[in-house]
């Protein structure tokens, strides 16, 4: 699997040298961490963000860029009626309404103003697509590295900085309130004071034994996401005291190229969203291949090997976009990571599916649609409530060997609405915010695409402004 770079300190407002004491202390590089920093610069704080690696970005440029955000022009340049209403009825039936109600009503309160407010410093987003968990189109793609640029430029310009390899082991706390971080810089560990302190670390998607403890059933799956998403924003969180919420959710995302190849940029393809069928090594389908992609990587885990192919035609290969990377099957065929053949008889001796199962699936499913009849694993339309199904029909047809990913773990500490980190009797830890794919509660059971960029930016924001109102005990 091909790892993105990170964003390199070019350009950026970066120090090398650590500095003793902060108004509002971020950890983590990622969109939630840019949120924060910004956020609490323009309540008027001295923030830094402190980042492990030796580059920006975390997941975030890893991801497909997507977020799903309501009521925007984007939306009504293309047309598609929406409302928070069902935005919010559809991020508590995707997360099986063990979602944090709270939470989901302050992202519906406030996505559009934090929408508005990417916007307004540069961001930008391309044609909308439905995706997971959507009943109607909101998934709003963008350049995650221009937009993660946009926002440490602007807090640069307010004060703000970045640095880079700063390792944070503890949190410190007086048996108050936290008051700082210990961390290791250059094989030396420093303190580093601060009137709050949020956790924008990311989650686990690459620690082999947190998943173990936490995901079991994770066992096959492959590891991606940012390359320092080790737990230890959590892990630090936990030894003073935090709740945690939706463990028993983390699930991999489907889709993702099942060999190592050059071509393969971290987020796989979902064909299935645009009218492809899953099939096993069979030549079997298994699932409705219209609900939540992390539902889909369940249903592929759970197959003989774990691996499983989406077989498609010309008409899906035609809605190719290389401005999604989810959507680019063009680039993929170009990279040869799809098996192609002009009949599906042809196809199905390239995939080494048993004998005759394939075309049978296919001519099935294609029946049923021409006739009107249910599909009998219940699929109805396209993509959660969007598109009706087209049958397979079309040459050349196309297959891609899919499996599934843990590109984040979307669970984590419990918060308030003020992104405050709460213990697990549920009272503040004095000054410790989060924010990102560290806070659970927000997605519950499900995960709607858009939610992991969206949520980032709409609660680093609130974090970085609550943070920036705990009162200084110095004069800055």
């Amino acid at each position: 699997m091909r790892e993105e770079p990170g964003i390199p300190a070019a350009g950026l407002p970066v120090d090398a040298e650590l500095p003793d004491r902060v108004g509002v202390l971020v950890l983590g590089g990622g969109l939630a961490g840019a949120a924060a920093l910004l956020a609490a610069a323009e309540a008027g704080q001295y923030a830094v963000l402190l980042e492990k690696t030796d580059a920006f970005g975390g997941s975030t440029v890893r991801s497909a860029g997507l977020s799903a955000f309501v009521g925007t022009d984007e939306q009504r340049e293309q047309g598609i009626p929406d409302s928070v209403e069902l935005f919010r009825k559809d991020l508590l039936e995707t997360g099986g309404h063990v979602n944090d109600e709270d939470l989901v009503d302050l992202y519906c309160e406030r996505q559009l103003d934090t929408y508005r407010w990417l916007k307004g410093h540069g961001v930008r987003y391309g044609h909308i697509h439905a995706a997971s968990g959507q009943s109607v189109p909101r998934s709003h793609p963008t350049d995650t590295t221009a937009m993660l640029r946009s926002l440490f430029t602007a807090a640069g310009r307010l004060g703000a900085r970045l640095v880079l390899g700063a390792d944070v082991t503890r949190i410190l706390h007086d048996g108050t309130r936290v008051t700082g971080v210990l961390v290791m810089q250059g094989g030396e560990e420093r303190e580093v004071l601060a009137d709050a302190v949020v956790l924008a670390t990311g989650g686990f998607s690459r620690d082999r034994e947190m998943l173990q403890r936490f995901a079991p059933q994770m066992a096959q799956a492959l590891l991606a996401g940012g390359e320092g998403n080790h737990g230890d924003g959590l892990r630090m969180a936990m030894a003073l005291g935090a709740g945690l919420r939706d463990l028993p959710y983390v699930k991999g995302t489907y889709g993702i190229f099942h060999e190592p190849h050059h071509g393969e940029d971290g987020t796989g393809i979902l064909a299935v969203y645009k009218g492809a069928v899953a099939v096993n090594r069979s030549g079997r389908r298994f699932v409705d291949e219209s609900i939540p992609y992390k539902a889909l990587g369940d249903a592929s885990l759970a197959q003989p090997t774990a691996r499983t192919w989406q077989v498609f035609d010309a008409k899906v290969m035609a809605q190719s976009n290389d401005e999604v990377p989810i959507y680019d099957f063009a680039g993929r065929e170009r990279a040869g990571m799809l098996e192609t053949s002009d009949t599906l008889e042809g196809l199905a001796e390239r995939l080494g599916t048993e004998p005759g199962v394939l075309e049978s699936e296919i001519a099935d499913y294609n029946a049923r649609i021409a006739a009107g009849e249910p599909d009998p694993l219940g699929r109805v339309h396209v993509v959660g409530g969007v598109g009706e199904r087209q049958p397979v029909d079309t040459p050349p047809f196309y297959a891609q060997l899919s499996g599934t990913v843990v590109l984040a773990t979307y669970c984590g500490v419990t918060v308030d609405t003020s992104m405050r980190v709460l213990d697990v009797f549920g009272e503040p830890i004095q000054r410790l915010y989060a924010a990102g794919e560290l806070v659970g509660g927000f997605h519950g059971a499900g995960y709607m695409t858009g939610t992991s960029i969206g949520k980032s930016a709409v609660f680093g924001r609130v974090a970085g402004d609550a943070a920036a109102r705990e009162e200084s005990e110095l004069q800055w």
